[in-house]
């Protein structure tokens, strides 16, 4: 029975990897390992590995490596601890492939950790490009650790390859989160409101990120850009997600709980949510701002409009459906009220979302067991010169 390991340390990670776990968990040829770290274990963050416990999964370890600092000292100090605790773990459960998702500092270490192991690496959603962050050097990195690839788009696997992998060794399957898009039930507005006990007749969803390339403190935009909205755009409210562990992410989230207080009947901020409650959130939302992969992902796959603020995507392909905004309050504050008059409606009609997703985890489980069976795993790679014919 072969073991597979697979590693989360956020909740929208856990998100869109929880029908591979679920996919693997009941594989009887198979042995689900899951190592849960990063935000998942802080309480600030919502102990989001009770998600995990509660949807059934056996947790194999949990590696705490979060530290109360997002300064980018407490960044590498948590990046090196991480290093240090997943090659613990991984010389006591001894997996024969390890599954990581995307490109945060930890994921990286538990990469790293494993490439120093001989452990054979399958990297899911390789080859996007986000200029504005350093999760951009982090994701390729990883690449060119990892066995086997599954980027979310055609562009994405020529750039994997591009970067001197195997083309034998990346298989585009599409976007594991947009796979359960259409299978979810969702609630309507009453229903959520009922939920949550909050109005949500109109409502915009704001998920804004720390841009962790730059050294200005974002929270002074996302404060400038939530007065703007609160003040001139009062028959809507705002729900709120808060922040990752990036740097200045606290700063942010900050922001968020004295807006709260301010504003309560208008403003809910949520630091953990499940995947299907937030789904739901952006389903019944009249618009996305902020600068999370979800407006580019998912958002045009639910209809709807995502202002994206900053350089965080800059790179990623994305749909019509897609505002592209700079870090600035001015040339904010031209581009909502171009929404206000309506102006982005047209963007709307035949929508096609670069991010696909069908039967992707059975896609991505199919293969993973076929290189398995194949039995050694050579993991010497050779350098494949792309304009070399």
């Amino acid at each position: 029975m072969k073991k597979i390991c697979v590693v989360t340390g956020t909740r929208a990670e856990y998100g869109l990897l929880k029908e591979l776990i679920s996919q693997i968990n009941q594989d009887k040829e198979l042995e689900l390992q899951l190592i849960v770290t990063g935000m998942h274990l802080s309480p600030e963050f919502g102990f989001t590995y009770k998600e995990i416990e509660k949807d059934g999964f056996l947790i194999s370890d949990k590696i705490e490596i979060l530290m109360s600092s997002d300064t980018d000292i407490g960044i590498s100090k948590s990046t090196g601890l991480t290093l240090i605790s997943f090659s613990e773990t991984y010389n006591r459960l001894k997996p024969d492939m390890v599954i990581l998702l995307g490109d945060r500092y930890e994921i990286l270490a538990a990469a790293l950790a494993a490439y120093i192991a001989k452990i054979p690496i399958t990297h899911l959603c390789g080859g996007d490009i986000t200029e504005g962050a350093y999760d951009d050097a982090f994701r390729h990195s990883i690449t060119k650790m990892a066995y086997l690839h599954f980027p979310t788009t055609m562009l994405a696997k020529k750039r994997i390859e591009q970067l001197g992998e195997n083309p034998e060794k990346v298989f585009y399957c599409g976007y594991l989160g947009n796979d359960e898009l259409n299978k979810l039930k969702y609630k309507n507005k009453k229903e959520l409101e009922k939920a949550v006990n909050f109005n949500l007749d109109n409502y915009m969803l704001i998920v804004y990120h720390a841009t962790t390339l730059e050294k200005e403190n974002p929270a002074e935009f996302f404060e400038n850009m939530m007065t703007y909205l609160i003040e001139n755009f009062k028959e809507y409210n705002f729900v709120i997600i808060k922040g990752n562990s990036d740097t200045y992410g606290r700063s942010i989230n900050q922001k968020i709980d004295i807006l709260e207080n301010k504003h309560p009947t208008r403003v809910k901020g949520f630091f953990s949510l499940s995947r299907e409650e937030y789904l739901n959130f952006l389903k019944n939302s009249n618009i996305m701002i902020g600068n999370s992969s979800s407006g580019i992902y998912e958002a045009p796959s639910l209809k709807k409009l995502n202002i994206n603020i900053g350089d965080r995507q800059k790179g990623r392909e994305r749909a019509s459906t897609t505002i592209d905004c700079q870090t600035d309050i001015n040339e904010f504050i031209k581009v909502i009220e171009k929404y206000k008059k309506n102006e982005y409606l047209p963007l709307l009609e035949n929508i096609k979302n670069p991010y696909f997703g069908d039967n992707v985890a059975e896609k991505i489980l199919s293969t993973v067991k076929d290189e398995l069976s194949k039995g050694k795993i050579d993991l010497k790679k050779k350098f494949i010169d792309t304009f070399i014919k």
